[in-house]
């Protein structure tokens, strides 16, 4: 009989769950309790820790929406998600550049968005610290959605769809920067990848046995790539000459455009290795296409100058398989479930 009273208990509130995700507008019933914030076992601290911001459900749908909403841009056309896709860890899979309104294109690769919260700076040169102030360089920049940040509080205050969301959100119909650029920290904080079969290995998980190549892989990342991916974020999220000579007519000087110091010429942000198989093409500029060029590069194409890191200058020495067992420790960082969760994804229209 108790069991008979639980179950129907367990039905009804069932029943209520869907009906308040299918008014809420968008979670997949049966997931929208998973929007929550949790640092894995045996990582670090995140920058970013949700105070005066606190992640409920309302919020991060209304990230969600606002960053899948192509209404963002100038003329309609992108929006955050376009160069940030899910399958691709939110990088923009096979361009080399931002593609922004009107075909302009940019100069810097679309990096990916996974683990934002640890990050202690953003974008290639790290031209802003936090992450709710994040969005709006890419929603005003001329070549990507061009759109001033008052003309985007307008469009958001005047659609019909968002009035209640943001009564939810935030228990009051007022729209504002802070508000909106809140909400979008709420939806991309939480992007956390964590469940790669690396991930399973080191906590000793079913799915997470290694092949012999995938652990000399590993034993060679730890020996020759540590110094700027570090574990388990694969990255100390410095900034770092790599020895990519400076492209020809592109004026790119990556950190040193933000400090105005030549001791930062052609340093750019370390890239976490995470999902790194599914986020070509690489390097800040996109123009290295597959992780055997990358590992290459870090072999016999590291360029001198005055500042290049000491860590990979001169290159690194590395055999034929070495190359192979690197590449194969490589593909297990992919967390399958984090680039296909309906959490994530694009809300139906």
């Amino acid at each position: 009989m108790r069991k008979a009273i639980a179950i129907c208990i367990c039905a009804l509130v069932m029943a209520s769950v869907w009906i308040a995700g299918c008014k809420k507008e968008t979670i997949d019933p049966g997931t929208w309790q998973l929007v929550s914030f949790t640092v894995p076992k045996g990582w670090p601290q995140p920058a970013y820790t949700f105070d005066g911001n606190k992640l409920t459900y309302d919020g991060f749908v209304l990230g969600r929406k606002l960053f899948y909403d192509v209404r963002l841009s100038r003329d309609s056309s992108i929006s955050c998600g376009s160069c940030h896709q899910q399958f691709a860890s939110f990088a923009n899979l096979g361009h080399d550049v931002s593609h922004g309104v009107a075909n302009k294109v940019g100069i810097r690769n679309s990096p990916g968005l996974a683990n934002m919260a640890w990050h202690t700076s953003f974008f290639w040169d790290g031209g802003v610290n936090h992450l709710e102030n994040q969005p709006i360089n890419p929603i005003q920049n001329p070549v990507e959605m061009d759109l001033p940040m008052a003309d985007v509080v307008t469009r958001v205050k005047m659609a019909a769809d968002y009035k209640e969301m943001f009564i939810r959100a935030f228990g009051d119909e007022l729209v504002n920067s802070q508000r909106i650029f809140k909400a979008m920290a709420q939806f991309m904080g939480t992007m956390v990848s964590d469940d790669s079969k690396y991930d399973k290995y080191s906590r000793g998980e079913a799915g997470g046995t290694f092949t012999e190549q995938e652990l000399r892989g590993l034993e060679l990342v730890r020996r020759n790539c540590a110094t700027c991916h570090k574990e388990p974020l694969f990255s100390d999220f410095s900034f770092r000459n790599n020895g990519l000579s400076p492209v020809i007519g592109v004026n790119d000087s990556g950190r040193a455009h933000i400090t105005h110091d030549a001791a930062d010429l052609y340093k750019f942000k370390v890239p976490s290795l995470r999902d790194v198989a599914v986020t070509a093409p690489y390097m800040h500029d996109g123009r290295i296409k597959t992780l055997e060029d990358v590992v290459e590069h870090y072999r016999t194409g590291v360029a001198a100058s005055p500042t290049t890191d000491a860590a990979v200058a001169g290159g690194i020495n590395m055999t034929d398989q070495d190359k192979k067992d690197i590449v194969s420790f490589l593909k297990t960082l992919t967390d399958s479930t984090f680039i296909s969760s309906k959490l994530f994804a694009e809300p139906a229209k």
